[in-house]
């Protein structure tokens, strides 16, 4: 395998690691009986993304990478979902929602461009396909 670079350098790692205080400061919104329940999972989801890009990474072969990539895809829809039954719960405001959501998307499409450059490389690799 050709070696990827560092986690840091990885713009989707960067696109992650920037969402994070960008939805801590959403969840502050939350009313204080969601503390342990929605607001932790929201927080959890988004903290979730950058981690497992790092990790993923430092196992430096396209495989575990590539499953890592795959796991923080699917905490990436799992903040979409937490976020908007918060908003449908009245505890975000449309355009706080839409701009976070813009962000996903961005996310979302550079994990997918990363999984795919990996499967190329490794193509015996099978991972769900995202929509979107």
């Amino acid at each position: 395998m050709t070696r990827t670079r560092a986690y840091r350098e990885l713009l989707v790692w960067q696109k992650a690691v920037e969402l994070v205080p960008i939805v801590y400061e959403l969840t502050r919104q939350f009313p204080t009986f969601e503390q342990f329940s929605l607001t932790s999972q929201v927080q959890r989801a988004v903290v979730s993304v950058p981690a497992n890009i790092a990790e993923g990474q430092a196992r430096e072969a396209p495989r575990p990478f590539a499953n890592h990539l795959g796991i923080a895809r699917g905490s990436l829809a799992e903040l979409d979902t937490l976020l908007y039954i918060a908003a449908s719960l009245g505890y975000l405001r449309e355009t706080d929602l839409n701009r976070v959501n813009a962000s996903i998307v961005e996310i979302r499409k550079l994990l997918q461009g990363l999984i795919r450059k990996l499967t190329v490389t490794s193509p015996v690799i099978s991972l769900p396909s995202a929509h979107n």
